[in-house]
């Protein structure tokens, strides 16, 4: 059983919503899925997607994109994109997929899941790009409150190890985003994964270890849309 890791799949069987305008990478990116995870993914095997899962605006809409997610083996935790207008309550995702027989996928929201002796933690978390006005402090404040409550569920998990998915970096080139960074950090953080940055947004990822907390960007047009094993 194997931990892999992916953001950003941006599925779209039911919708049209093309993605080329982020370089030659995107172009047939649904055939590049499909051959990526076929290869990678095995039964009893957990993939986390950090985000932006589907373009669908309802869950009617993203029904195909779960249905091509759940085709492949693994157990698919997801962790809501900026872009996923889907997202209900975790309730009512949870009931609309088992009432379409989908049960191999669930949420990691103001709640920690166990893998092995990993506590696996996260939010969509906020960005410098966004204006920054007191609508987007709220956001950013809500974002504050599910990740810290996402991180104190991991303590009484028994977990050796936390690691944090989030879909909004939390650094990159010029920036670093103080308040997450110092959750991260409080609470023992020892990896954490985040995704949303394409084309030529990749320039601007950071990877590698910082303040004690090793940084992953797994945007899935820069791991070929294969996705990333964490831990065999």
């Amino acid at each position: 059983m194997a931990l892999y890791a992916i953001a950003d799949l941006h599925l779209s069987e039911a919708v049209e919503k093309p993605m080329d305008v982020f370089g030659g990478a995107w172009e047939n990116y649904r055939e590049k899925i499909i051959t990526g995870f076929q290869k990678t993914l095995k039964s009893g095997d957990v993939l986390v997607v950090a985000g932006d899962v589907s373009w669908g605006i309802n869950l009617d809409e993203a029904l195909l994109d779960f249905k091509l997610l759940s085709s492949f083996p693994a157990k698919k935790l997801i962790v809501k994109g900026n872009h996923d207008l889907w997202w209900d309550t975790v309730t009512k995702m949870k009931r609309f997929l088992n009432q379409n027989d989908i049960f191999d996928i669930d949420f990691i929201y103001n709640n920690s899941i166990l893998y092995e002796n990993i506590a696996l933690c996260g939010t969509r978390g906020w960005f410098y790009e966004e204006e920054q006005d007191d609508h987007s402090e709220k956001i950013f404040r809500r974002e504050l409150i599910r990740l810290e409550a996402s991180l104190k569920a991991a303590e009484g998990l028994g977990a050796r190890q936390i690691y944090a998915f989030l879909h909004y970096p939390p650094l990159c080139q010029n920036y670093r985003c103080p308040e997450i960074l110092s959750l991260l950090q409080r609470y023992g953080v020892s990896k954490c994964f985040y995704g949303h940055l394409h084309g030529f947004g990749h320039r601007l990822a950071k990877e590698g270890v910082f303040d004690g907390v090793e940084f992953r960007f797994i945007a899935a047009d820069y791991l070929n849309f294969t996705p990333l094993r964490v831990i065999s």
